[in-house]
């Protein structure tokens, strides 16, 4: 079976999803595995704010908020 691939930005509000690429620079990256975004990593989308605004995730107990530019560059698997 083929994996599908999504975009964290395209995530609708309670959906549960697991970090599988993260398409940023070296500083970003390591800016997001410090908040906990690590491949294999669960997440759920808590949040999301009007006119594009930023998303809030939980991952394990921690809440965190990002932007939807910087959630585009995340790829998950449902």
């Amino acid at each position: 079976p083929m994996t599908v691939l999504h975009r964290l930005s395209s995530l609708a509000v309670g959906q549960t999803a697991t970090v599988q690429a993260l398409h940023v620079d070296s500083g970003f990256q390591f800016r997001l595995h410090a908040l906990g975004f690590r491949i294999g990593k669960t997440l759920q989308v808590i949040r999301s704010a009007p006119f594009n605004g930023p998303l809030q995730l939980r991952l394990g107990n921690t809440d965190v908020m990002l932007r939807r530019q910087d959630a585009d560059n995340i790829e998950v698997l449902l």
